[in-house]
């Protein structure tokens, strides 16, 4: 009987080469790791409600980008500080453009960081084990605060100055806290000029810093899912590069309306700032401060914001409880609602407040 032998087999055809494009990207790879970040998401991190995060930091971008810009152009000098955001509005191409983009980016990064904080707090995403970035993201949004309140001093206007005075007197009832409002601290540099520092150095740094950390703990702990299917059964994952495609997308629509704001609702700025008066309202953001000043003083400022920060840092360490849907967590949702409607019943008393009722007030 004789042996059958093997039929002939086709040798493998050779793999093609890979592009040229291909090749340098995975060269690059090989030394950044970018390929670090295509780790599965959940289908529902797409949605624009766990997207204010990503629109956020879209918006923080803009301001980078706009305020290296205007920086060029900017004069902190007490004396030329006024003229010099006039000059960037009249005579810079594209200035006035450019300002109104920065001042309607600051307003969304400040929306986006509440509502993205408003959702945090709606899906008990701030548990355990998220409790650190949770955390950090409060600490983002106070550092938001402070960039737009030197934001507000730059222009140097009479809004500014009468914004700068409250934080002097601020400093004042600090103390030894408040050493950096101090002209003492620094007296051959004028204020100003520190303001400045902190706004296009001292406080993006930080913020970029915390943001890099923030999300470095989403990739570790994942997207946090959704309260109605924690086990995130039969929900489908898709790369976090797809994710932030849409990010993309949804960020230039946002910088589509920002542009038609800046264009349609450019900001104004006042005159040179007079000494000794109060005749303008702070931007909307501290009316609600502002009534607490009306209601006991100075010391309301310093007690509204420090009672606000420290119930948000309070939060994960009093809320301990595994259940994070809204439906079953009735207390944290009354307690929630409570204090939400109080910063806006407080907001809309400033808002039908003259700047003489508030000095009469104050």
């Amino acid at each position: 009987m004789t042996r059958m032998e093997p039929a002939p087999t086709e040798p493998p055809e050779p793999p093609e080469p890979a592009s040229r494009t291909r090749r340098f990207m995975d060269a690059v790879d090989e030394r950044l790791g970018i390929r670090a970040i295509q780790y599965p998401v959940p289908s529902h991190a797409n949605t624009v409600g766990y997207s204010l995060g990503g629109l956020t930091a879209v918006s923080l971008l803009i301001l980078i980008a706009t305020g290296i810009v205007m920086a060029q152009f900017y004069n902190p000098d007490p004396a030329f500080a006024n003229e010099s955001v006039r000059h960037l509005v009249r005579a810079v191409y594209l200035g006035k453009y450019l300002r109104g983009l920065h001042y309607w980016a600051a307003e969304a990064m400040y929306v986006l960081a509440i509502l993205h904080l408003l959702r945090i707090y709606l899906t008990g995403s701030y548990k355990r084990p998220r409790e650190g970035n949770y955390l950090i993201g409060v600490g983002m949004f106070a550092l938001t605060i402070g960039a737009m309140f030197t934001g507000t001093v730059l222009k140097w206007d009479q809004e500014g100055y009468e914004a700068l005075s409250h934080n002097l007197e601020i400093g004042k009832l600090l103390g030894g806290l408040g050493f950096w409002f101090n002209s003492d601290f620094s007296g051959h540099v004028p204020l100003l000029v520190r303001l400045y520092v902190a706004h296009v150095s001292m406080i993006p740094m930080l913020i970029l810093g915390l943001l890099v950390l923030h999300a470095l703990l989403v990739k570790r702990h994942k997207i946090s899912p959704r309260p109605d299917n924690p086990a995130e059964s039969g929900e489908p994952f898709e790369p976090f590069t797809h994710h932030l495609r849409r990010i993309g997308a949804l960020g230039l629509v946002l910088l589509s309306v920002l542009s038609v704001l800046a264009i349609v609702f450019p900001p104004g700025i006042g005159s040179t700032p007079v000494e000794g008066i109060e005749v303008t309202k702070p931007p909307w953001m501290y009316w609600w401060l502002f009534t607490l000043e009306n209601w006991i003083g100075l010391p309301g400022i310093l007690w509204g914001a420090g009672v606000l920060f420290a119930l948000l840092i309070l939060l994960p360490f009093v809320d301990r409880g595994p259940e994070r849907h809204w439906r079953r967590r009735p207390v944290a949702m009354i307690l929630g609602a409570a204090v939400v409607a109080f910063l806006i019943v407080l907001t809309i008393l400033e808002a039908v407040t003259t700047p003489a009722q508030h000095l009469m007030g104050g």
